[in-house]
């Protein structure tokens, strides 16, 4: 009994205190702050824009702006003075609560339109331009900052200086020091000047070798090129200048990655079906695009069901990998069944009805989808990149390098772990021998082909996702991916990935430096002299007549 009466009265005790403690102080954001400006006297609102201006909310800027095009009225009642917000359908809102308000024609005609003081509008400009410093997103604070310390502008000292002050995430405050310090470049000192050269040095700050540059050059001009600030400028020039080259040179390889990656998958098709089954298909490039479309049909079936901005629409790429394997594995089935199986140990007929296929097939595309391009839309969760030290990597070729690895493994163990594997292989190295043995050689030629088309529909998946999908999308890959084939050495798959990647990364290296054209015709002469050197490619096949 005694225990449950102190328990009753702890309770009670502690709901006083709360009522005393938190009851009568209600919380002020902005919206509070605007109705008290707008109905202060001009000695009270330098107060409140202070006050203002401890907060980061976006809706500051855009209740400023409606105030400053006439849009904030007021009513005066009995009780009191309601400030309203009418917008473009003739609707009110309370500014304080941000409600909807009914008011009668009779009623309208007594609103007071509240006009902003050409002395607020000052304040206000320099509120609204370092909002962003205080928003609570990182990215928001670290734009803001690059905006202000590029604009070089002396009032925005004391806000970055306040905010770099108090921040703590390390990525906001380096953006700050980095902007406080461009900013000091024109507006600080000879010794702040000279420390902000030495600053931006050491943060490698590629936004601030411009504005260097323009000191540099004044004092040339001035005859002190031999001074402590030209000097440091120098030097500052050159450190980040060999920063960029860094970031360029990983760039370029990490695009070479990427690019390696997609010809991987492509060609690790082409490798199947032109590097063990002997056919040479010149519609290869148009189960790419089977791969694209299918992947552009599957995201059209996600946004009728569930709409572009649902989070259940970022899955459908995930599905569309394996589905877009699928149709191309059954329409290659299709394709050896009424074509190819007539062209085996027939290379020249193989190539030429392939070629006509191929022609069929671009313009099969473009009767069902147009002869332009369609849209393929990006997840959510593929926008956006990895940033490591000034380097940039974007997750839709993180995810195509990723694919690419995924494939090689699947490829390997399907062919050397499992029983088609191995009837694949043996069928290919002797059709006859195979077929004594009791091995389906007619089954074993459908899967196997079927298998490079697959590969192949990865292949366009993927380059939905970094590329345009149409009906020729394909036809630029076709001949990187013969090249591939044949440097890897004919049939064998491991030479086929060592030369995608190397093609791709050789080629992305060289572009920075020879432009694209003149960057593919160089790598066709570097695949030139290497055919010379080694005429089997990095892995020849040996055999007996080679040994003898």
């Amino acid at each position: 009994m005694y225990r449950n009466g102190f328990s009753l009265l702890f309770f009670g005790l502690t709901f006083l205190a709360t009522i005393v403690l938190y009851g009568n102080s209600d919380e002020r954001g902005p919206r509070d702050v605007f109705v008290d400006l707008i109905l202060a006297d001009k000695s009270e609102q330098s107060a409140l824009i202070e006050e203002m201006n401890e907060f980061g909310d976006p809706i500051i800027a855009k209740i400023y702006e409606d105030w400053r095009r006439g849009k904030i009225f007021s009513l005066e009642t009995e009780a009191s003075k309601e400030i309203i917000y009418i917008d473009e359908r003739n609707n009110c809102y309370s500014l304080l609560t941000g409600e909807v308000l009914e008011y009668s024609e009779e009623t309208r005609e007594n609103f007071n339109k509240e006009r902003i003081a050409r002395a607020l509008r000052k304040q206000f400009k320099g509120l609204i331009d370092t909002l962003g410093l205080k928003s609570i997103n990182a990215k928001t604070r670290i734009k803001s900052a690059i905006k202000l310390g590029r604009s070089q502008k002396a009032e925005y000292i004391e806000p970055l200086e306040k905010r770099l002050a108090i921040e703590e995430n390390a990525k906001v405050k380096a953006a700050i020091d980095e902007a406080l310090a461009i900013n000091l470049l024109k507006n600080g000192n000879e010794t702040q000047r000279l420390e902000s050269v030495n600053r931006l040095a050491e943060l490698k700050s590629i936004a601030a070798k411009d504005f260097i540059e323009k000191i540099l050059a004044r004092e040339i001009d001035a005859g002190k090129s031999n001074e402590p600030l030209a000097l440091a400028c120098s030097a500052s020039i050159l450190t980040i200048e060999s920063h960029i080259r860094v970031i360029e040179f990983f760039g370029s390889f990490f695009r070479g990655l990427s690019t390696g990656s997609v010809l991987l998958i492509v060609s690790f098709g082409l490798a199947i079906t032109f590097g063990l089954m002997g056919v040479i298909n010149m519609a290869h490039g148009e189960f790419v695009a089977i791969g694209g479309y299918t992947t552009f049909l599957v995201q059209n079936v996600f946004i009728s069901i569930w709409g572009i901005d649902h989070p259940m629409f970022g899955w459908y790429f995930l599905v569309a990998f394996p589905v877009s394997f699928i149709v191309a594995a059954l329409i290659g089935i299709v394709v050896e069944k009424g074509v190819i199986r007539f062209l085996y140990r027939r290379p020249l007929e193989s190539l030429l009805c392939t070629w006509g296929l191929s022609m069929m097939m671009q313009q099969g595309f473009r009767l069902i989808f147009g002869a332009a391009n369609v849209q393929v839309n990006n997840p959510s969760w593929l926008m956006g990149s990895l940033n490591f030290g000034g380097f940039s990597m974007s997750f839709t070729r993180l995810l195509i390098v990723a694919l690419a690895i995924l494939v090689v493994f699947l490829t390997w163990a399907l062919l050397q772990k499992t029983n088609l594997g191995l009837h694949i292989r043996a069928v290919m190295q002797n059709r006859n021998m195979a077929s004594s043995l009791g091995i389906p050689v007619s089954k074993v030629n459908s899967m196997t082909f079927s298998l490079g088309c697959g590969l192949a529909a990865l292949g366009g998946a993927a380059l939905s996702q970094i590329g345009n999908v149409g009906p020729s999308m394909g036809q630029a890959y076709i001949v990187d991916s013969f090249m591939v084939v044949v440097i890897g050495s004919v049939g064998n798959l491991i030479g086929a990935g060592l030369s995608a990647m190397g093609i791709g990364m050789v080629d992305q290296l060289l572009q920075p430096y020879l432009g694209p054209v003149m960057g593919k015709i160089t790598v066709f002469f570097i695949i030139i002299l290497f055919l010379q050197w080694k005429p089997g490619g990095i892995f020849p096949t040996k055999s007996r007549s080679l040994d003898d």
